[in-house]
């Protein structure tokens, strides 16, 4: 085991929506989480304290956030301030998106 370099079997893993899959490797006050969502899979709309920041990688989502939405696409950057409500609808293609969440989500190392 590397303090540097997680290797895949020691990252964690989660399903949080159906059709909604993660990968994450935390540090000490920072989390990164590959999230990879099936075609038509849906982040349902909730919220939580951590600030979170992202990109979407692959495929094409609408977003939903604080009541503002817009279809984003490889490439495109969201950010998402704590306790502010969001939702996330993949389109007809799996998304793969990177989430950087500080602090660090403990239900989900």
């Amino acid at each position: 085991m590397s303090l540097y370099f997680p290797t895949d079997d020691e990252l964690g893993r989660h399903t949080i929506f159906p059709g909604v899959h993660i990968r994450t490797a935390a540090a000490e006050k920072m989390m990164m989480s590959v999230v990879t969502i099936e075609p038509r899979a849906v982040v349902s709309e909730h919220s939580h304290p951590h600030e979170q920041v992202g990109m979407v990688l692959m495929g094409q989502a609408v977003f939903t956030i604080g009541g503002e939405e817009k279809t984003l696409e490889a490439g495109d950057l969201y950010r998402i301030p704590g306790g502010v409500v969001h939702k996330v609808v993949a389109l007809d293609e799996t998304v793969v998106a990177l989430d950087i969440f500080e602090p660090v989500r403990e239900e989900y190392k």
